[in-house]
């Protein structure tokens, strides 16, 4: 609308009288002109885009998904209409949903006749407007809500700063190194990745790839952490691999590749983590399998936690599955954690996988998984994460019976 121009109304209500009055009204109120009415929310959307009028008066409860669809829709769409709901209730979930959905203005039917053109001309105008009806209350809870609202992006932007000065600064985040030992010779044939943030208060790795998720920079920092933990690979011994975390979607991403290019592949683990879901394992497959065909490994970790991991082991076919604490913690004590130990180790030898224990934090455990036929463990027992590779894992617990 500019300058003298008529403030031009679509007219959305399944209700014909009121549908008839209000377009009467309008075609006979000075400065307001009627673009065209609907009796539910779809044919006002479609009318919308066609007739683009410069304020659409919806009908909260019409059908085809009532005004809240219907203001949502128009306001994605034309950007410069504006919404005035109209409704019989002045309750106030009634009158957020709408506002929500894009309303600029609210008007209660049965209302001062008034109160339609200063609604209208306000909402042209980019004012905002509630029927006196209902004015008090929900104004006060807009604008609480708009203050927890703000609060909330203040709390997000922090965290997201907090979390990008981890990707772009090298020194916040360090890799440490767990060994991961033969059960029966002791000797490290292995050694697995983990990050560490320099953070005060002290955080767990968990909380920050949590936090970065939250904030859509997942991604980022799990490749942050990924290249720092492949720095590593020259600290690890030759003949002994480097087991690196990630998930689905980091380890198909192009800078994975790009990170993997100059290095002996064949003596890296990707680990993919349980924790996130994976939509297409067709795309996972196809995205690892240029890094299997150059001699990398694949691992599947926390196999026995839950569903997720299982169904990583039959689709992936994996080079190693790694035993989840859960399933390993208290094992010599527990008929069915053996159990289903034994199961997995079974299924491991017939498609020529490795089992991993992770962990381990007794002779104990150590005894019984031996005695299962586990291949390789990790756990305190033998080495917690550390700064050095540790190459075996001495006498803890060795030779115990």
């Amino acid at each position: 609308m500019t300058g003298s121009s008529p403030v031009r109304v679509l007219v959305a209500d399944d209700d014909d009288q009121v549908r008839f009055a209000l377009c009467g009204f309008i075609e006979s109120e000075p400065g307001l002109e009627l673009a065209g009415s609907a009796a539910d929310a779809q044919e006002a959307i479609d009318l919308a885009l066609e007739v683009r009028p410069d304020v659409a008066m919806l009908d909260v409860d019409m059908p085809a998904g009532g005004g809240p669809r219907a203001a949502r829709e128009i306001r994605n769409r034309l950007p410069g209409c504006r919404v005035v709901a109209l409704s019989a209730a002045d309750d106030r979930g009634t009158v957020l949903a709408m506002v929500e959905a894009g309303a600029s203005g609210y008007l209660v039917k049965g209302g001062p006749i008034n109160e339609i053109g200063e609604a209208l001309r306000s909402a042209a105008m980019g004012e905002s407007s509630l029927s006196r009806r209902v004015a008090g209350g929900v104004v006060d809870e807009l604008a609480s809500g708009l203050r927890e609202r703000r609060r909330e992006e203040r709390r997000l932007e922090a965290r997201r700063a907090r979390i990008q000065s981890f990707i772009d600064e090298p020194t916040l985040v360090r890799a440490v190194l767990q060994p991961i030992c033969d059960l029966q010779s002791g000797a490290a044939v292995g050694h697995e990745a983990l990050a560490r943030f320099d953070s005060r208060p002290v955080r767990p790795p968990d909380h920050w790839f949590r936090a970065a998720e939250t904030v859509g920079i997942g991604v980022d920092l799990e490749l942050s952490a990924l290249a720092r933990a492949l720095g590593r690979l020259a600290d690890v011994p030759d003949g002994a691999f480097l087991s690196v975390n990630g998930s689905p979607a980091t380890f198909v991403h192009a800078q994975t590749r790009l990170l993997l290019a100059d290095l002996r592949v064949d003596r890296i683990v990707l680990e993919i983590t349980e924790h996130a879901p994976v939509h297409d394992y067709a795309v996972l497959s196809a995205g690892l399998a240029p890094l299997r065909e150059r001699g990398a490994r694949v691992a599947v970790d926390d196999a026995g936690a839950g569903f997720a991991s299982l169904r990583h082991i039959l689709r992936l076919g994996p080079d190693l599955i790694k035993l989840d604490r859960s399933l390993v913690a208290g094992i010599h004590s527990d008929d069915a954690q053996q159990a289903l130990a034994a199961g997995l180790i079974g299924f491991a030898r017939q498609i020529g996988a490795r089992i991993v224990a992770e962990g381990i934090e007794t002779a104990a455990e150590l005894t019984t998984l031996r005695g299962l036929g586990v291949d390789y463990g990790q756990g305190y027992l033998f080495a917690p994460p550390a700064p050095e590779p540790v190459h075996t894992a001495g006498s803890h617990g060795w030779g115990a019976e």
